[in-house]
């Protein structure tokens, strides 16, 4: 597979053309931002680091038999993924309160939620991605009103193999962002990453943040919290093929 001219750049990747016209290749930025991008900073290894993580949570997806745009990892930071047609939605999925969900509802971040919530936020830099419900994406012609339902089921088992993969690496997972596309026959796919970037992770035992918080908040280095995360997952892996 070879790497052709650039497609899109944005804050923590770019994306090629390859020979195959339905395949991308993906590679992982350095650069951290926050607050809409009004933060922002290169980190040396980040890209290497959400690559690896996106890797293996999207090959854990799989075998939950949860669809993805996800094809290989085929370098330190680069990936190759099924082209897709992104919807302009960014769908959170949330099991606890916090960001600006305490914010916007009073709640104590941590607050354990009764059942967890979707929701679907307009992406549009321009506008800071503001939060929406299922008639404004159908009133914009965002997604049928089947999609939305799709959307909403995929992310619900997302969340469920994330919470159960999670918790087995003694990490409680809060709430994440993902994104979901259109194949060239008009199926959903779950697209995008899905790191400490995109996740909020609370260490089970001692609730020390394990994701971007520890940037957006000025806590700490970001990359050895992403050293941690990988170092979990990576053990997980070898758990499994020691017991096979």
């Amino acid at each position: 597979m070879e790497k052709l001219a650039l497609q899109y750049q944005g804050k923590a990747k770019k994306l090629y053309a390859t020979e195959d016209p339905n395949v991308l290749w993906v590679e992982y930025l350095n650069q951290a931002t926050a607050l809409n991008g009004l933060k922002k900073d290169e980190i040396k290894g980040k890209g290497i680091l959400n690559n690896a993580i996106t890797s293996l949570i999207f090959q854990e997806l799989s075998a939950a038999g949860i669809a993805s745009h996800f094809i290989e990892k085929i370098s330190e930071s680069e990936q190759l993924v099924q082209k897709v047609t992104i919807v302009p939605l960014e769908v959170v999925v949330r099991n606890y309160a916090a960001g600006s969900f305490t914010k916007r509802l009073g709640l104590a971040e941590g607050t354990k939620l009764a059942q967890p919530i979707v929701e679907f936020y307009y992406k549009n830099d321009d506008l800071a991605d503001p939060l929406i419900n299922d008639d404004t994406v159908l009133a914009l012609n965002l997604a049928t009103a089947t999609e939305i339902a799709t959307i909403k089921d995929a992310a619900r088992q997302v969340n469920e193999v994330l919470i159960a993969l999670f918790h087995h690496l003694k990490i409680r997972l809060i709430d994440f962002k993902i994104e979901f596309g259109r194949d060239t026959t008009g199926a959903i796919l779950l697209a995008d990453e899905i790191s400490p970037d995109t996740c909020r992770l609370w260490d089970e035992t001692t609730n020390e943040h394990l994701d971007k918080d520890i940037y957006r908040r000025d806590l700490g280095e970001l990359v050895p919290v992403y050293q941690e995360v990988l170092r979990r997952l990576e053990n997980n892996q070898e758990e499994k093929t020691c017991i096979l």
